[in-house]
């Protein structure tokens, strides 16, 4: 095949170009913002940095997934997923503001009237926190770097020989992901509140991060699917198989958001459940019945319809209300630590999110152009973007 042929299309340069203009304005006007109050500047950051890294990491993990399965749904968004993960170097540069603002998030970083644990104290330290950030972002570049650079040689070679390996890599991978992950939203999330904890809360990020990932890839899909040379190849039933997945993954983050309301709430331990009281109350609790109608009660009951599933129009902007969602969860997720007693949205909590998106999918987009938008050299490519009969 030309690889010439399967360029990404100029839609994608203009989404580059809206994309850094957005971002550049949101992050001085961010800069701006963080002079007059350091504090809501970091915290905002943190929420910002974490829905950017979502869609990397979600699609670091749904890449290694397609290779382990080898189903159909992932040969037509490989490239789009490559190309997400690829962003992570410049995620590990976004995570150092992050290291100047420590003592402006987590309150273990001082005197706190509750003494910690002797094993607490002993782990929550800022060059302990430094190290374990250091070391996830290693192993993730270094994951990606391995799914991407083999994959290219597959298209240049096409040796079947690499196919396997990637299948071999994605296996550990996939623990590593999911490990690494888990103590990063202890380290990055949870410390917020030192003195409480879960189990399942790092399960419940990577399953955010799998959705975040999954409708990023069916609005791209829907994006390209609209001129050539996407247009003749991707049809309604990969928008089925990919919606059919997004569905499950919605239902697979609600899984683990009710497990664990529902054991703390049933628990009612005094150590556990201020952490569930700060975020269903006053303006925190609407937010909170806004998540759950447009994160999983709206998506669950439309993804359900086959014609939606199908429809180039109505799924991707279904999706896109999704990653908004994702962004309201973070937020949720974080803020009712600042502020417990009243909800409360800063400007910046708005802008430094848009600019560290914008910033992000103005990568991501560069990115995508930089290779063919198929990977040419998968011997299962030719079935999977073979017209069939509607199933």
């Amino acid at each position: 095949m030309n690889t010439q042929t399967y360029r990404a299309p100029p839609s994608i340069s203009r989404l580059q170009q809206r994309a850094m203009i957005v971002g550049v304005i949101a992050l001085v006007l961010t800069l701006g913002g963080a002079l007059m109050n350091p504090a809501q500047f970091f915290r905002s950051y943190l929420v910002g940095y974490l829905f950017a890294l979502g869609f990397a990491l979600g699609s670091l993990g749904l890449l290694m997934l397609q290779h382990l399965s080898g189903g159909h749904w992932g040969i037509v968004i490989r490239r789009p997923l490559e190309s997400a993960t690829r962003t992570l170097p410049l995620l590990a540069i976004l995570f150092l503001p992050l290291t100047l603002g420590l003592r402006k998030i987590y309150i273990w970083t001082g005197p706190m009237e509750r003494p910690l644990s002797r094993f607490q104290m002993s782990y929550l330290t800022i060059p302990g926190f430094l190290t374990r950030a250091a070391i996830y972002l290693a192993i993730w570049l270094v994951l990606m770097m391995y799914m991407n650079s083999w994959s290219s040689q597959q298209d240049d070679s096409a040796d079947p020989g690499l196919r396997r390996k990637l299948q071999l890599l994605s296996g550990p991978g996939m623990i590593l992901y999911v490990f690494t992950m888990t103590l990063a939203a202890v380290d990055w999330v949870m410390s917020i509140s030192p003195h409480w904890y879960s189990t399942i809360y790092g399960f419940l990020f990577v399953g955010g991060q799998v959705v975040s990932a999954m409708a990023l890839m069916i609005a791209v899909a829907a994006l390209l699917a609209r001129s050539a040379p996407m247009s003749g190849i991707l049809q309604p039933r990969h928008l089925h198989d990919l919606g059919k997945l997004l569905l499950a993954f919605v239902m697979l983050w609600a899984y683990f958001a009710f497990s664990q309301l529902l054991i703390i709430w049933a628990g009612n331990l005094p150590e556990e459940i201020p952490f569930y009281l700060k975020r269903l109350r006053g303006g925190w609790g609407a937010l909170a019945v806004l998540i759950l109608l447009f994160h999983f009660v709206l998506p669950f009951f439309l993804l359900l319809s086959r014609d939606l599933k199908r429809s180039a129009s109505i799924l991707p902007r279904l999706a896109i209300a999704i990653v908004l969602m994702r962004l309201l969860d973070l937020f949720w997720m974080t803020a009712p630590e600042f502020s417990p007693q009243t909800f409360r949205i800063h400007a910046l909590d708005v802008l430094t999110p848009v600019a560290i998106g914008g910033l992000w999918l103005a990568y991501f987009a560069w990115q995508l152009q930089r290779r063919p938008l198929l990977p040419l050299g998968d011997p299962e490519l030719a079935q999977a973007i073979a017209h069939e009969e509607h199933r």
